[in-house]
């Protein structure tokens, strides 16, 4: 018996990359990013508790350039989470799947986060 032709997967070498791919990988990343994050809210909620000398010690490490990249990330990763879900969300109710408004949105959830963090960043640390 002769096994019938099946079609082949695309290989990677013939597939192109597109912003639905990236903006995937980067949900999913910055959902463990914001995981990751709740472990700095729950020492920053133990250091209040603990008294002043523990609330002073650990703000005097978030306002270093470790905390400030550490509270930037979380917040760049909390308004893309948010945003990009927003774009799920018109997905699941069936608007936006044309090529042309998936990329358009895909792009306008990513300025709107650089928007928002640069925003919150400048607001805060003023």
């Amino acid at each position: 018996m002769a096994t019938p032709a099946r079609p082949l997967s695309p290989h990677l070498q013939i597939y192109r990359w597109q912003i639905s791919n990236t903006l995937s990988i980067m949900h999913r990343l910055s959902g463990v990013f914001l995981s990751l994050g709740l472990v700095l809210l729950t020492a920053w909620l133990m250091a209040v508790a603990s008294g002043p000398a523990a609330y002073a010690a650990l703000m005097s490490m978030l306002r270093g350039p470790l905390g400030f990249l550490a509270l930037t990330g979380w917040t760049a990763a909390f308004f893309f989470h948010f945003c990009n879900g927003i774009r799920h969300l018109f997905w699941d109710a069936g608007i936006g799947f044309e090529k042309r408004h998936s990329r358009l949105s895909g792009w306008l959830s990513l300025a709107a986060t650089l928007l928002l963090t640069a925003g919150v960043v400048a607001w805060i640390y003023k």
